[in-house]
């Protein structure tokens, strides 16, 4: 079975007897590391996969709740689902549950507004999925399993079901959030920050490079923050780059996820002498200007960014910086927006997205004053990507005659190491390369967001 949504991947287990258990999982990575694990726990418990929907006896939909286009998603995922129903021909009717954000978010009102629906599972039921299941199964009517409060963190044994391709994986290193950003529920769905332990982390990075891995992706809802919850004086992230460059192996790491006041000295000298860890820095920054900053939240001012880019730049030869911005915060005055756009032209991030704000229930800034027109939301975040694409594309093509070292996510496409997978470019080369592989490719062109490699061309399709 196959998502209708990009940022959707769907995949199916069972047992040797019924019943056959589906799931679909949307949003992030941090979802997507939650899925696995479902996945996995299925997988122990005796179940096996099936691709197709019809074959599920069970379907479980792992639901995001971050902004109201995930959520929006996510219900049409859940109706989607529902429907589907009718296309199966068997006996016994299959059964639905809802898991992940939108059912630990909503945990009162969804088993009141979608009486289709069998259970609900919310983010510590992960470890529990398989007895969920056979109680939906078994008929126990539609049950809300949800607790109030997230608490669960993965172990490095935790059983696993990578859905990504072999060669990367994402290793989530710390779970929930302690930041008070007045526009963001994650806190009030993942619970507090707590951050596993080095000896686990380093134990699943073992696993993974033995088992292929060529790059590890380390994520958290803010990896600076790991280990401020510990006794241990090693479960710092620079400790744990340091960890991380003694395992055996070629790989890559790249950190995700960063909050720019939480970055240290430490972090940056860190990430400069790493020997695995790519020269990648992904760090939101959601604004420049004060006024704007502090209604967010944020913990920091422009000239701490400002600061902290300069010490990141020049402590860390070659690096891309990625960064996130949102575009129509309440309060936000055209003054305050062409700020914001002064500083992305005078910054030059090599990676950006854009965002429109999201008025979310249950955050401060929902109450605010002075929220602005989705006509002028929409406006703000398309003058904002016309400039990146531009600078963009600057970035690009001053890679031309450049030698860069390749990982091949497949035959003739591969990513840089300022390229993570799903959000930034490509390098399209020649289609003879073994997906899983490094080599070093000459650079000959480029468009505005993607490298072409000597005797590469660029998919119709692309276009």
């Amino acid at each position: 079975m196959k998502s209708t949504k990009k940022t959707g991947r769907a995949h199916a287990v069972s047992d040797v007897g019924p019943p056959t258990v589906g799931l679909v999982s949307l949003g992030c990575a941090k979802n997507l590391a939650d899925s696995e694990i479902i996945l996995g726990t299925l997988s122990e418990a005796g179940y096996k996969t099936t691709h197709e929907a019809t074959d599920a006896d069970v379907l479980i939909v792992n639901t995001c709740s971050f902004i109201g286009a995930a959520k929006e998603e996510s219900i049409e995922a859940i109706f989607e689902a529902n429907r589907a129903r009718g296309m199966r021909r068997r006996d016994k009717e299959q059964k639905l549950i809802v898991a992940g954000c939108l059912a630990q978010r909503f945990r009162k009102e969804l088993p009141d507004a979608m009486p289709e629906v069998d259970g609900f599972m919310g983010l510590d039921q992960v470890p529990q999925v398989a007895e969920i299941v056979a109680g939906v199964w078994a008929g126990e009517g539609c049950k809300n399993y949800t607790t109030p409060r997230a608490r669960y963190l993965p172990a490095w044994d935790s059983p696993r079901v990578r859905l990504t391709p072999p060669h990367y994986a994402y290793l989530k290193i710390a779970e929930g959030c302690n930041h008070p950003c007045a526009f963001c529920v994650i806190p009030r769905i993942r619970g507090g920050h707590r951050s596993r332990t080095v000896d686990s982390v380093l134990k699943e990075a073992e696993n993974l490079i033995g088992n292929g891995v060529k790059e590890i992706l380390l994520i958290s809802q803010d990896t600076t923050y790991y280990g401020r919850d510990l006794s241990d004086e090693r479960a710092t992230l620079p400790e744990l780059l340091r960890g991380l460059d003694k395992v055996g192996g070629d790989f890559w790491v790249r950190v995700l996820y960063t909050h720019p006041a939480h970055w240290s000295d430490e972090l940056v000298e860190a990430l400069a002498e790493s020997k695995r860890a790519v020269k990648y820095v992904d760090m939101p920054l959601q604004h420049i200007d004060d006024w704007v900053l502090s209604k967010m939240r944020r913990e920091t001012t422009e000239k701490k960014i400002r600061e902290l880019l300069k010490k990141i730049r020049a402590g860390i030869p070659s690096v891309a910086v990625r960064t996130a911005f949102i575009a129509g915060f309440p309060g936000e005055t055209p003054a305050r927006f062409d700020r914001l756009m002064a500083f992305i032209e005078e910054a030059k991030f090599e990676r950006l997205g854009i965002f429109s704000y999201s008025k979310e229930e249950g955050t401060q800034a929902y109450s605010m004053p002075g929220h602005v027109s989705a006509r002028v939301k929409q406006s703000r975040f398309e003058r904002a990507m016309e400039l990146q694409q531009r600078i963009a594309a600057e970035v690009q093509r001053s890679r031309i005659g450049m030698r860069l070292r390749v990982l091949w996510d497949a035959p003739g496409v591969g990513r840089t190491e300022w390229d993570a997978p799903g959000v930034d470019g490509r390098v399209y080369g020649r289609g003879l390369e073994k997906a899983g592989t490094f080599s070093v490719a000459t650079i000959e062109g480029s468009t505005d967001y993607d490298l072409i490699a000597k005797g590469g061309a660029i998919p119709k399709e692309d276009f």
